[in-house]
């Protein structure tokens, strides 16, 4: 929701965001997140039934931290290897992802659009706390 406010002298307006921005923003982030989440695992799991005939399947992922995991998926995709348990990870990755996305986007939203320093400040300790707990440990 924008609103405009007018000077009294009429010759300048600025417009303010809503917070109906702000959670639609984080709605469509957490929407497409969601879906292709959903797609790529979905379409792993099509694919590996479709090859063996049953669902389970081994992948090792322990003693990783995420960027581990997702560079080792980049890796796979660039090199060409595609198969049914990539695109499960890589499902798995844009579901860890999302709500990192998300609180990056706030944190910038509360920057630039709102220039809400307070929220700023909170949003990105909760920023630096995800990226330590996502990427460094």
């Amino acid at each position: 929701m924008k609103t405009a406010e007018i000077s009294p002298d009429g010759s300048s307006a600025q417009v303010k965001y809503g917070k109906s921005d702000l959670e639609t923003l984080v709605g469509y982030i957490l929407l497409v997140g969601m879906l292709l989440a959903m797609a790529l695992i979905l379409a792993g799991l099509t694919w590996h039934w479709a090859a063996t005939g049953h669902l389970q399947l081994q992948s090792l992922v322990s003693g990783m931290n995420l960027f581990q995991f997702v560079w080792t998926d980049i890796r796979q995709v660039t090199s060409g290897s595609w198969r049914p348990g990539l695109l499960l990870k890589l499902g798995i990755a844009v579901l860890m992802l999302t709500p990192y996305v998300r609180v990056m986007f706030s944190m910038l939203y509360f920057a630039l659009a709102e220039r809400n320093w307070k929220y700023t400040v909170f949003t990105g300790v909760v920023f630096s706390i995800l990226t330590y707990s996502l990427f460094l440990r």
